[in-house]
């Protein structure tokens, strides 16, 4: 095969998290020009978890289930609506491709060449069950675990109601050690974000229905807060950099049960009975003690815990 996927390596921040609930993507792939509708996005990236939760890796040759019920645990909508949004999907889902950037050893080059998402699907709406099967060029791109992937829990993106949001978010979560992002050229940027050439052409009409609207439900339901600037050139928009920050953990306010207070073992009619133990007395009393002093002291320390029903005496 004289084309491979060529991987640029990148430092992204290490993340402590259960494996099972990562979505891992090369970050070439994030960089890849692509459109897929919301619910499309939503059943790749169940799909990646899918793939991860086996522990068993994933080929070209494995075959992953997403299912009705999980979707709509995961992204809060009604069991009907989630069979609804498989069964359209199963309908466009097959037909996407991606765009990515690919080594020919035979121009020693860079070029172009579109790929499928995946090679097979079915839906069984009986129970409400896609079997999908990943393309072989896109399984290595979402399965090796090293430096130059991003990793992002996949409930970070479940209340995200708009593909652009999805897309902006994972590609800005790349930088989030750096806290900011290069400069995002235009026209890549708005093909990053799955826009066709004659969508939202219009600056105006761009910011308010695509960017402004994903940075506002970044904002609201994941957890980096997002600012961006935008650069001219004269007075056309030529691009925008982005500033991302971590949102604070919110203080755990939940009440905390009161610790029971610790029950005193050395009981009043347990410490008379041992205090008329001739024997115990005499073995505990100090030298010149009589019996009451020795009796009342002993008393005393047993109020104070000082030693248990088992004649330990502590210091």
């Amino acid at each position: 095969n004289p084309y491979k996927i060529i991987v640029i390596k990148l430092f992204c921040a290490g993340i402590y998290m259960k494996k099972s609930e990562l979505v891992v993507k090369s970050n070439e792939l994030i960089k890849a020009s692509y459109t897929l509708g919301l619910v499309e996005q939503r059943l790749i990236l169940m799909a990646i978890v899918t793939a991860r939760e086996t522990g068993q890796g994933i080929t070209a040759d494995t075959l992953l289930e997403v299912r009705a019920m999980d979707y709509a645990q995961l992204f809060g909508v009604t069991r009907q609506t989630a069979y609804e949004a498989l069964s359209s999907a199963i309908e466009t889902l097959f037909n996407r491709r991606a765009t990515v950037q690919v080594y020919d050893e035979r121009r020693k080059g860079l070029r172009s060449l579109t790929v499928r998402w995946v090679t097979a699907m079915d839906y069984e709406e009986s129970m409400g069950l896609i079997t999908l099967r990943f393309g072989h060029e896109v399984v290595p791109e979402i399965t090796r675990l090293e430096a130059n992937f991003t990793s992002y829990e996949l409930k970070q993106v479940a209340g995200l109601k708009s593909a652009y949001a999805v897309r902006l978010y994972e590609l800005l979560i790349q930088w989030r050690v750096a806290g900011n992002t290069p400069l995002f050229i235009l026209d890549e940027f708005r093909s990053q974000l799955g826009l066709l050439g004659y969508e939202h052409t219009q600056m105006c009409h761009f910011k308010t229905r695509v960017l402004d609207l994903a940075v506002s439900q970044i904002n609201e339901h994941t957890d980096i807060t997002v600012t961006y600037e935008q650069h001219k050139a004269g007075r056309v928009i030529t691009g925008f950099r982005f500033i991302l920050k971590p949102k604070k953990q919110p203080k755990d306010v939940t009440p905390k049960a009161k610790p029971k207070p610790k029950q005193n073992k050395n009981t009043d009619d347990a410490i008379d009975a041992l205090l008329k133990n001739e024997e115990w007395v005499k073995k505990h009393a100090q030298t010149g003690e009589s019996w009451e002093q020795a009796r009342a002291r002993l008393r005393r320390e047993a109020a104070t815990g000082k030693f248990s029903l088992a004649g330990v005496v502590t210091t």
